[in-house]
């Protein structure tokens, strides 16, 4: 029998191993366990280490994450859009819980009642204290945690009934009042004690404790023990057993079955189908529909197996329910909303769980749409038997009469596509133990007692599956490449995919990447997803038409909008009636505070083709909010940038100041939470038109990539900036940006591109301008006496004009070329007098490298140390990280390479964060330098491998020799 070696039903724990250390570390090892056996995607992952609030970086750390846990556990592999933990479930306790769970169920309804009871107790002896005790993951707790409780606490519970029914009364006392004091609303628990202590002839006992249970229900809940527990009693009073769990004959009724037929190839959504059996159970069980013996039908459930994409065909989604788990209160209606946007699958859904479900008064169901409640309700009366002429004529007569029919039964009842709380509150069955379930594109938050789930987009793996269902597997196992690519212009969106699966397999001759190219327009995408009656437009159209005008006004503006979120102060508007809509879906709170809004990509289309057909086009709505998305971003820009190096504006404290205020840290949050949206409203003017708007934008965009890394966004913004500069004939415009990218060929080791760049900008400008351009060639010419030369004649323009912020930096940039202390700390006087934190943080290095290359380990350590806290003050990562390395080497020089070891680790952490490759290489070199000092051979030599590597996708030759050179030093150590 496998061995379990992970242990999650309690503090984590790795049988016969070393414990990932870091919190983080021990999250994602127990998000990994919890799904063993399956891919989980990166954006899953990332939820349950960071929640909604991850930083921009988290993918980047996750992948450093990934690194260290590899080397406390084999088999995490990394696998398409996730990773897989490659370990036999039963390795797992929790799983292996399970397992055994479903066993023992099925050995009691064979009627090996003995061996069920071992079963249950077998599974349950897993348990070492709380589910996932210990792991800093609200998310993790909630989505495993809390179902493995609940599951547990079942299985406890089946497990007592089981040992009743072997007359073993007398010994489960102890432990059922146990559970009882810990769970007192747990009314089956209470009914067993009873039995328990009637098997053991404590009559008096038994009877006492159901005036205990009375109290305790009443007092907490203001309810009376429910049906159930009052046969329980009765029995007791008669001198029987209180066994629970009786079937009333109501229950062994035929019962009424309405629903639509199941979707034969429904693919996916485990999650949201366990929540709805969970909290539609009695006593709130939330173990899976395989777990309590009933048949899902999903695909794929064996392993995996065969080339291609067979694994992501088969594999499912992992996405927590947003209105949590557990069931309610034994005998009160259930009411659960799945909501989500058009086309997204929530009635087949809603058939699905129906089909799962087994409730003994029957299912009804009801389309709502545009249909008023007594219409609906005349529909139900006479699906529950009421004649013709006995409906009554007023809604509220249906609704007496309705409530009084339903009171009596457990009822499954679907109310699919419901608009509003008004439409739905007539509708909703009395009955205890009842279940309704309503789809609909809002959230329903007004209805009472109600929990909602918000049915997202499918896993990736699930979209392949269903493509896979409708079109064939083999064909599109035939073309993995082209099946992602077709997941993807459909943005996993169910009714998008069947429609495409239903075109491939109505059209043989199609190849996958044939229906890519006709997708790939996105003009034509909307025309191209439709098939008979199925439609992405018609769908999307039912939700606008629904909109009164001012909302249709506000979804046809967002049309304008390419990115991928967005603030509600981008259009000044509340975004939230098209969340209502199901048109628009909240993203959280973004790390400056503000409520994001995304949407489908194909409502975005859908939305521009709308304004283009009734407003003209994006241009309108781009111009008249330019000025406001111009300005906030500019005073974002002021703030962390106060004089732009060579501006000529000396504003005396400016930064200090806003740093004491806590502004500049609020304007750096807010340029990262909107700079997705910022990089694609370059874009959006462009295309618009605006080019003035474009270039300017991408322009006071700069400082933001620069401090934050975004190289690839830097260069994207650029590109376009400049044709927009150009189109504009915006000549300094066209010089500005020309700079800019001359500091990102620098930042990137590429000086002769750099150079390139400038002497392009030099003839647009002159004067001051002229001289910034003239700085930056001094700073990219290789030969010294040539920079030096350029430099100075800099720096005359600049005290000639008495520009204070343009002298700071040709000082500095000559005290650095010549090792030139005096000068250096001129520069540093220069920043302080200008209140440039980060002025000042740069000539802080210079002198620290300056004070190290002169063997004085002490000064040098000190300018360092003072950097640093700079950089952490302004909330500077890269840089703090280059001081770190700084640091590292001082610790070196002073003879203490253990002192070393952790600046330069962390400055590599950084550095690999925020993908600056050639940061991490120089950290690498740095690192393993120290190790080998401190004999660390193999990692020195792991870490030397890794900045090869890096080196060498960078073009770095001169790193890359010096990484060799590092690697014969170590291998000359090892002999």
């Amino acid at each position: 029998m496998t061995v379990v070696r992970f242990r999650v039903l309690g503090p984590l724990r790795i049988d016969g191993g070393p414990e990932p250390g870091p919190a983080k570390h021990r999250a994602l090892l127990a998000a990994l366990l919890v799904s063993a056996g399956q891919a989980v995607p990166v954006e899953r992952l990332i939820t349950m280490l960071w929640g909604a609030r991850a930083p921009v970086s988290a993918e980047s750390v996750l992948r450093v994450y990934v690194s260290a846990l590899r080397k406390v556990v084999d088999g995490i592999a990394t696998v398409p859009g996730g990773y897989l933990l490659e370990v036999d479930p039963d390795e797992v306790d929790c799983h292996r819980f399970e397992r055994l769970v479903a066993r023992a169920r099925k050995a009691g309804q064979a009627g090996a009642v003995a061996e069920a009871a071992d079963g249950f107790r077998a599974a349950l002896s897993l348990w070492r204290g709380q589910a996932l005790e210990g792991i800093d993951s609200a998310e993790l707790r909630r989505a495993h945690g809390v179902p493995l409780e609940e599951l547990r606490l079942t299985a406890l519970e089946e497990r007592v009934e089981l040992d009743l029914r072997l007359g073993r009364g007398g010994e489960v006392v102890g432990e059922l009042r146990a559970l009882v004091g810990g769970y007192p609303l747990r009314e089956r628990a209470w009914g067993q004690l009873m039995a328990a202590l009637g098997q053991a002839g404590r009559r008096s006992e038994a009877l006492a404790v159901y005036q205990e249970a009375r109290r305790t229900l009443v007092e907490e809940l203001g309810l009376e023990p429910g049906p159930e527990l009052r046969e329980a009693h009765q029995r007791v009073l008669d001198g029987g057993e209180a066994y629970a769990g009786a079937v009333s004959p109501e229950e062994r009724k035929i019962p009424l079955n309405e629903t639509p037929p199941d979707i034969s190839d429904f693919t996916g959504r485990d999650d949201v189908l366990a929540w709805i059996i969970a909290s539609a159970r009695p006593h709130g069980s939330s173990t899976t529909p395989a777990q309590d013996g009933i048949s899902t039908g999903l695909p794929g459930a064996g392993a995996a197996e065969g080339p291609g994409d067979r694994a992501a065909l088969e594999g499912s989604g992992d996405r927590a329910a947003s209105g949590g788990l557990g069931g309610g209160v034994v005998g009160a209606p259930v009411r659960l909303v799945v909501h989500g946007a058009p086309g997204c699958g929530k009635s087949a859904v809603a058939v699905r769980a129906a089909t799962l479900l087994d409730l003994p008064g029957g299912r009804l169901y009801a389309v709502l749409g545009a249909r008023a409640p007594g219409a609906v309700l005349e529909d139900l009366l006479r699906s529950l038997g009421c004649p013709d002429g006995s409906v009554p004529p007023t809604l509220d007569g249906r609704v007496r009469l309705y409530r009084r029919l339903t009171s009596g039964r457990r009822l499954l009842v679907v109310l699919d596509d419901a608009a509003d709380e008004t439409q739905v509150r007539p509708l909703l069955p009395t009955g205890p133990g009842s279940v309704t379930i309503v789809t609909s594109r809002s959230p329903l938050a007004g209805l009472e007692a109600a929990r909602a789930y918000e049915l997202g987009v499918l896993e990736a793996g699930e979209a392949l599956r269903l493509l896979a269902n409708v079109a064939g597997r083999d064909r599109v196992e035939a073309e993995p490449e082209a099946a992602r690519t077709l997941v993807r212009l459909c943005g996993a969106l169910p009714l998008a995919l069947r429609i495409a699966g239903s075109r491939l397999a109505r059209k043989q001759g199609w190849t996958l990447a044939h229906l890519v190219g006709r997708l790939a327009d996105e003009r034509r995408r909307l025309d191209e997803l439709s098939a008979g009656d199925l439609a992405v437009r018609g769908s999307l159209a039912l939700g606008y038409r629904g909109l009164a005008e001012p909302e249709r006004r506000l979804l046809r503006a967002l049309g304008a909008l390419t990115a991928p979120d967005f603030a509600s102060w981008v259009l000044g508007e509340d975004l939230e009636p098209l969340v209502e809509a199901g048109l628009l879906q909240s993203r959280g709170l973004d790390e400056a505070g503000q409520e994001r809004y995304g949407r489908h990509d194909l409502t975005r289309l859908y939305a521009a083709e709308r304004l283009a057909e009734e407003e003209g086009g994006p241009a309108g709505v781009l111009a008249g909010r330019a000025a406001e998305i111009l300005d906030r971003t500019r005073r974002a820009r002021v703030t962390l940038l106060p004089a732009e190096p060579g501006s000529g504006r000396t504003l005396v404290r400016t930064a200090e100041h806003l740093l004491e205020t806590g502004r500049l840290r609020h304007e750096a949050r807010w340029l990262s939470a909107e700079r997705r949206f910022l990089v694609a409203t370059v874009g959006d003017f462009f295309r618009a038109g605006l080019h003035e708007e474009a270039w300017r934008l991408a322009f006071y965009l700069t400082p933001l990539f620069e401090l934050g890394g975004h190289h690839d966004d830097w260069h994207a913004t650029t590109a376009t900036g400049l044709d927009a500069a150009r189109a504009a004939g915006h000549r300094q415009g066209e010089a500005l940006l020309l700079r800019g990218l001359a500091d990102l060929h620098r930042a990137e080791g590429r000086n002769d591109a750099a150079a390139a760049a400038l002497r392009a900008a030099q003839p647009l400008v002159e004067g001051l301008e002229q001289a910034r351009i003239t700085l930056r060639l001094g700073l990219v010419e290789q030969r010294p006496a040539e920079a030096e030369r350029v430099l100075r004649r800099a720096l005359r323009v600049f005290e000639q004009a008495a520009d204070q912020r343009g002298r700071a930096d040709t000082l500095r940039a000559l005290g650095a070329l010549r090792q030139d202390q005096r000068l250096l700390e001129e520069s540093l006087a220069a920043y302080r007098e200008l209140g440039d934190p980060r002025g000042q943080a740069e000539s802080l290095l210079d002198l620290a490298r300056l004070h190290l290359d002169a063997g004085r380990p002490a000064e040098a350590g000190d300018c360092a140390r003072r950097r640093i806290a700079v950089n952490q003050r302004l909330g500077d990562r890269l840089p703090e990280a280059v001081g770190l390395l700084v640091l590292a080497r001082i610790a070196r020089a002073q003879g203490s390479p253990q002192d070393a070891v952790d600046p330069a680790r962390q400055a590599l952490e950084t550095f690999t964060a925020y993908g600056d490759r050639r940061g991490a290489g120089n950290a690498l070199l740095v690192l393993s330098t120290v190790l080998i000092d401190l004999h660390e051979i193999d990692e020195a030599v792991e870490m030397l491998t890794r900045a090869m590597g890096e080196f060498d996708v960078l073009g770095d030759k001169q790193g890359r020799i010096e990484a060799e050179r590092l690697a014969q030093e170590a291998h000359q150590r090892r002999i």
